[in-house]
């Protein structure tokens, strides 16, 4: 069949200021207003009207000196042809999928979109353990595995090689070479394993040569959702979801070939992949990719406004833990003038840290609200929208949004909330995902009548805004009550020395759960743990909320992501609530320091107390473990007492 011919790329019709902006742009139905139907068709547009422009920027090192590699809009179309084509001659097929297990590095787009053309692209967060990266290939029944020929930060290509004997369904690895490796330094590779860059050339690079015609229903990507405990998910993306989610983004924000952005957001990761690049490249954006660490990358971080002033990016894009540690980084005369907008998502932004960077930069931070489930963007605050800390902005055109009340275990309800009210979020939109692979997973993500269960705490204002608050799963419950720990973080993050700060429950035998805060200090300050406990106390203002204690800790705990890991801060407060009553218990039966029971936390639901039979004696050891299943039996926790 004949190609279809190239159309316009993504532009922006008129700014977006407020919900009746939006309201216009729906006037217009979605079946004329967006026509284009796969990912493939959006490189190929951009190819076509902005060729020799660049595209993508990579940095090799964080040294603004250092000469970048960039490749134009047309030499990635070539490359996802050649990628495509090669997978194609490998015999991936429309429902096959092909396995990333990339660092940010340029092949990451031929992976991604060359494996949409071709089949179905399934990006893997590669710190993830042997175990999970087995299931979900398993589960993905990944056909080709694209990986990385070193082993970097994360142990890449040993992992690659271990992988390749464990999934039933793989016949092929590609190796991708480092872009700093000598031609030939290798040697000869194993069987089944294939040079990308070698097998790639060969390929034509100016067609698809399955002639495939790629559907807006059919499956471009999977993206695996958590997995840094429990069994990970995998989330069905549609072309036309990835292709909604660049258009909406475009229209929202005013994006253009006059643009420059940063992307330090992993490329196993929605936000990376989707709101940062595709939106992007469908628009003629250049992106900037900040060496294969990204914003993980320290020497990036301390140049980051000297790789501002060079690169002139016109927006900032970051969650806000980087944005925490971007504020400890001084200007030093960099003129950063070419930024914008200022945008963040991921996580509730808290309100010092949004006037700190206000403050010391000039830049108003917008949040957005992003899910997997919907492909990546579910709200934003357009450029020109300064909305308060927490207020994650418009809904995207042509999708819903409700704000339902919970019920007692703080599960959604069918009761609409009010104007100001806060209650669960839920979404029906065009980018919402086509459901897990698994179909088991899909009972708790939607209702009855097919809204997605967001699992965000938030409200809207008389704007249509969106407000968030949190997540439901963080709510503490306290003897019934529903506390929201931003109330406790916003109180506790206003004070000067506090660089980070986590509110969590604490299990209590009456209460069920207690509030505590975790924190770390900005570098160079001081307070103790009593100050700022009190400090929070004058700031809560409902009792119930107000922390039982501030623990101060050397490093918060962060996903891979850059969000705070509150399950590994609930774990850390359960081991403490665990080890002061067996401190209690110990010292009623008059055992030395010494010979105290060691307490494990297997998870933030799970502890396991050991005794030292041999240290303590059978009979005191017995003592012991008969009063410990009778104290720590009473806390909503599962406890093992193990005689050792």
């Amino acid at each position: 069949m004949a190609p279809i011919p190239a159309a316009a790329p993504f532009s922006a019709s008129f700014p977006i200021r407020k919900v009746a902006d939006v309201q216009r742009l729906e006037q217009t139905p979605l079946s004329q207003a967006l026509t284009v139907r796969s990912t493939y068709e959006i490189f190929r547009n951009s190819a076509a009207a902005f060729g020799d422009k660049t595209a993508l920027t990579f940095l090799r090192t964080g040294n603004p000196a250092d000469e970048p590699i960039r490749w134009s809009y047309a030499e990635l179309l070539a490359g996802i042809h050649r990628t495509a084509n090669l997978l194609h001659r490998l015999g991936v097929g429309s429902h096959d999928a092909v396995a990333i297990l990339l660092p940010g590095c340029l092949e990451y787009h031929l992976a991604l979109w060359g494996a949409g053309a071709a089949g179905i692209a399934q990006p893997l967060n590669p710190l993830l353990t042997d175990e999970k990266l087995v299931a979900l290939m398993t589960a993905g029944r990944a056909k080709v595995l694209i990986a990385y020929g070193a082993e970097g930060d994360a142990g890449y290509w040993s992992k690659a090689l271990r992988l390749r004997d464990q999934v039933p369904t793989l016949t092929t690895v590609l190796r991708v070479a480092p872009h700093d490796e000598a031609a030939g330094s290798v040697g000869a590779l194993p069987e089944g394993v294939l040079d990308f860059t070698v097998a790639c050339t060969a390929e034509p690079a100016d067609r698809l040569v399955s002639g495939r015609d790629i559907a807006p229903d059919d499956i471009c990507a999977y993206f695996h959702t958590g997995g840094t405990t429990g069994a990970p998910k995998l989330a069905r993306h549609s072309h036309g979801a990835q292709v909604f989610t660049a258009w909406a983004n475009v229209m929202m924000v005013g994006l253009g070939p006059q643009d420059i952005s940063i992307n330090g957001y992993p490329l196993f990761h929605v936000a990376g992949v989707l709101p940062a690049s595709l939106a992007s490249l469908s628009a003629g954006v250049e992106v900037v990719m900040p060496t294969t660490t990204l914003l993980r990358n320290r020497e990036v971080l301390s140049n980051y406004w000297k790789l501002v002033e060079k690169y002139r990016p016109t927006s900032l894009s970051a969650v806000p833990t980087v944005l925490a540690a971007l504020a400890n980084v001084p200007l030093d005369g960099a003129d950063i003038s070419s930024i914008r907008y200022c945008r963040t998502g991921a996580a509730v932004l808290p309100p010092e840290l949004a006037q700190r960077f206000e403050q010391l930069f000039g830049l108003h931070v917008h949040e957005s609200l992003g899910m997997t489930e919907m492909a990546g963007i579910s709200t934003i605050t357009p450029p020109g929208v300064a909305g308060p800390a927490g207020c994650v902005g418009l809904r995207l055109p042509h999708s819903q949004l409700r704000i339902v009340a919970l019920d007692p275990q703080g599960q959604a309800t069918h009761r609409d909330l009010p104007i100001g009210e806060q209650g669960m979020v839920l979404f029906k939109s065009p980018n919402l995902f086509s459901g897990f692979v698994d179909p088991a997973d899909n009972a708790k993500a939607f209702t009855d009548d097919g809204w997605l269960i967001t699992g965000d705490l938030g409200w809207l204002d008389a704007g249509q805004r969106l407000h968030l608050s949190g997540r439901a799963k963080d709510l503490i419950i306290r003897s019934g009550h529903n506390i929201d720990p931003k109330a406790i973080e916003d109180a506790l993050g206003a004070h000067p020395a506090v660089q980070l700060c986590a509110a969590v429950g604490a299990p209590d035998a009456y209460a069920g759960e207690l509030p505590v805060v975790f924190a770390t200090l900005a570098p160079g300050a001081s307070a103790t743990e009593e100050e700022l406990l009190a400090f929070t106390a004058e700031r809560v203002d409902e009792a119930p909320a107000r922390p039982k204690a501030v623990v101060l800790i050397p490093q918060m705990p962060m996903t891979n992501v850059g969000k705070i890991f509150k399950p590994e801060l609930r774990a850390l407060a359960a081991r403490r609530v665990a080890e002061a009553l067996v401190g209690e218990a110990c010292a009623a039966l008059g055992l030395l320091a010494g010979t105290h029971p060691l307490v494990r936390a297997e998870s933030d639901k799970a502890l396991q107390v050991t005794i030292d039979t041999a240290a303590v004696g059978a009979q005191q050891a017995a003592a012991l473990q008969a009063h410990l299943q009778q104290t720590l039996g009473r806390l909503p926790l599962r406890v093992q007492i193990v005689l050792h």
